[in-house]
Order: structure tokens, then sequence, then C-alpha cells
């Protein structure tokens, strides 16, 4: 009889960290799938960067060294959601590319700053196309990181409980970093003056 016993608890205790180590791996996949919806957004968005550079060219003579700004900033960009794809729970290459598309942002601000002195550029359709479809995409990549930062919240809140931690600490799942791609200008609060 106590030996029915204690088979009993033992198969609940398998079955229990069976049904966590499931829901752990169940996190981890939607956190895998949520960062490849953000990397097709991404793609698309450097994809475009070339063709809008391409055409603010040849209006925005004096301006090399913002092109080549852009440029350089979506070749990083590139290169860090490149990293970022081998693993996206690894917390380096997420925040190598959470700085290489903040770097983007950046120099995509200055380059529609700039375009602001250049009427003809503003006006040819070529750059209105492009500029409204960069912006869907910075649209379709915000909603993407959301969903991407909802799904590690959930993962790394379902690793830490008790008793998934020790469930977690055992089979090494890792913790996942949240994707913050943040915009200095959007941070700052507008001055307001009464005077």
């Amino acid at each position: 009889m106590e030996w029915i016993i204690l088979l009993g608890i033992i198969g609940l205790l398998v079955a229990g960290a069976v049904l966590i180590y499931n829901r752990l791996v169940t996190h981890r996949n939607r956190v895998e799938n949520a960062f490849a919806q953000i990397d097709v957004q991404l793609h698309r968005r450097h994809d475009l960067i070339p063709n809008l550079v391409e055409t603010a060219k040849g209006y925005m003579q004096h301006e090399r060294e913002t092109l080549t700004a852009v440029i350089e900033a979506r070749n990083q960009a590139v290169s860090g959601l490149s990293k970022a794809e081998h693993d996206p729970l690894d917390p380096q290459s997420m925040q190598q590319l959470s700085q290489a598309e903040q770097g983007l942002s950046g120099a995509l601000g200055r380059l529609f700053a700039l375009s602001e002195n250049y009427p003809d550029l503003k006006a040819n359709e070529n750059m209105m196309q492009l500029t409204e479809e960069l912006t869907t995409t910075e649209n379709r990549v915000a909603y993407a990181r959301q969903g991407y930062n909802d799904a590690v919240m959930n993962y790394n809140t379902a690793r830490e409980v008790f008793p998934n931690n020790l469930i977690a600490s055992m089979f090494n799942f890792q913790g996942a970093t949240l994707l913050e791609i943040d915009e200095p200008a959007k941070r700052e609060a507008p001055s307001v003056s009464f005077t």
C-alpha cells in the first residue's frame, strides 16, 4: 500500500514537471515566432532604404554625409538583425539589434528633416511612395515589436515563478530580452512657452 502511494506521488511530480517543461517550451516558441514577425518587417524596412537614398541622391547633392550615414546605419542594422536571427533569446544580440535600429531611426530622421529643404524631392512621386511605404513598415515594426515584447514578458514570467523556475534552471531555459527601439525625440517632453 505504501508503495502505491509513493509511486502515485512520484508519478504526479513527474507529470507536473512534464507539464511545466512543455509550457516553458510553448512560451519560448512564442517568443521565437514573435521575433520572426519583427524580422519580416525589419527586412522590409532595410530593403526600402537603399531606394529611398537613391531617390534622394538626385536632389540632395550637398548632403552626401547624411546619405552615407543612412546607408552605414542600415548596414549596421542588417548586421544586427542577422545576429539576432540566429538566437532571438540571446540578450547581447538583442541589445546590438536595438542599438543598430536606434541608429538607423536617427539617421532616417536626419534625412527626412533635411528633405524638408528640398521641395522638389518632397514632391517626387517615387519619394512620396517610398516614404509612405516606410511609414507603414515602421508602424508594422512597432506592432510586431509590441507582440514580441509581450511574448518575452510572458515567457520570462513563466520561467521565474515557482516551481517553474526549478524546471527552467534544470533544463537551461535562458531569459529573453525585450526589444526596445527608442527614438529620443519621442521621449522628450515638448517645451511650451507662454511668454
